[in-house]
């Protein structure tokens, strides 16, 4: 799966649970996803998904989550965290994650080529 985002493209390795195969059954998806707490882009997404949360406690860069039901969130920086949330998967390489990401709004594109 792959999230592109303006020119950058990322490899996303997906998670083997239900959620995750929900997620990509909704694809291809276009999101615009605003900056939260300086360390994450969130959307609701168009459906809930079958969530299964957990508390991981280190967030780490390129973490894909759903917290709740029917919010997807992208981390770009690793830290840590109480709130539980079900994993989507992980982008492969997040190196460039931050840069690219960065303050304020994105356009990201959730597609499975």
């Amino acid at each position: 799966m792959w999230m592109t985002v303006g020119e950058r493209r990322f490899s996303i390795t997906l998670a083997d649970n239900e959620a995750a195969r929900a997620f990509a059954a909704l694809l291809p998806l276009t999101l615009d996803m605003p900056d939260l707490n300086g360390n994450e882009k969130h959307v609701k997404l168009p459906k809930a998904l079958p969530a299964s949360a957990s508390r991981p406690g280190t967030i780490r860069n390129g973490d894909l989550m759903l917290w709740g039901a029917d919010t997807l969130v992208v981390f770009y920086l690793t830290f840590d965290s109480p709130y539980s949330y079900t994993r989507l998967g992980r982008i492969d390489d997040p190196a460039a994650l931050a840069q690219v990401l960065g303050p304020g709004q994105v356009r990201a594109v959730f597609s499975k080529k």
